[in-house]
């Protein structure tokens, strides 16, 4: 699990690619301070298992799914990435909870400055946009970031100075895409609430169901 405090920029030194998967090597610094093999590290919203290390650098494996999903597919040698560890038992809980399990991407459609903020529109599919609520938590390339407003098509969150300045978010420009990952709480509360259909035409929570069971 991780939070969404990006821990520092990382660097993608090479990528080798496979028919459908790949293997990225990053340079870092900060998280490899007491990381071994096995560990999980999320690069740029995605946890990924670390596979080997070197005094400067890390790598890990793509598999298809995560290619298909996320914006990884679009890292080229020289790509600036987010890089956090997973949360010890006894770390701060900073951000909000993240699983590092992308729903997708979104596109930036809007890029505008706010005194010292940037604001930044984001186009999402509406299988993601269901889950994102104003003032509720998102994760984008694995920033925690607080949601300022909800369209039909869209979202936007404000981004202070400090932020912009710790994430390669300060390098994203309108056309761009950034890996998303809802409030994984909605999911599941979402799921817990779909009651078992007696028939097909059943499905989740409805009136007459409640009625039915005493509510």
């Amino acid at each position: 699990m991780f939070t969404g405090i990006v821990e520092e920029i990382g660097v993608v030194e090479g990528i080798r690619r496979g028919a459908h998967s790949a293997v990225l090597q990053i340079q870092a610094k900060t998280v490899l301070e007491g990381t071994k093999t096995g560990d999980s590290i999320a690069v740029n919203g995605i946890c990924l298992t670390v596979t080997a290390l070197t005094a400067a650098a890390f790598s890990v494996d793509v598999m298809h799914e995560t290619l298909n999903r996320s914006s990884l597919s679009r890292l080229r040698p020289g790509s600036a990435v987010n890089l956090e560890r997973a949360l010890p038992a006894n770390g701060r809980f900073g951000g909000h909870i993240v699983a590092g399990h992308v729903d997708g991407v979104g596109k930036i459609i809007r890029v505008r400055r706010d005194d010292t903020a940037v604001w930044y529109t984001v186009e999402a599919a509406p299988a993601i946009l269901r889950y994102i609520v104003e003032k509720g938590s998102v994760a984008m390339d694995g920033v925690s970031l607080t949601v300022a407003a909800v369209g039909n098509t869209d979202f936007s969150v404000s981004i202070i100075p400090h932020t912009m300045g710790q994430t390669v978010l300060r390098e994203r420009r309108e056309g761009d895409w950034v890996n998303l990952e809802t409030d994984i709480i909605g999911k599941y509360v979402e799921k817990l609430l779909r009651i078992a259909p007696e028939s097909p035409e059943q499905t989740g929570i409805t009136g007459e169901m409640l009625s039915r069971y005493g509510f």
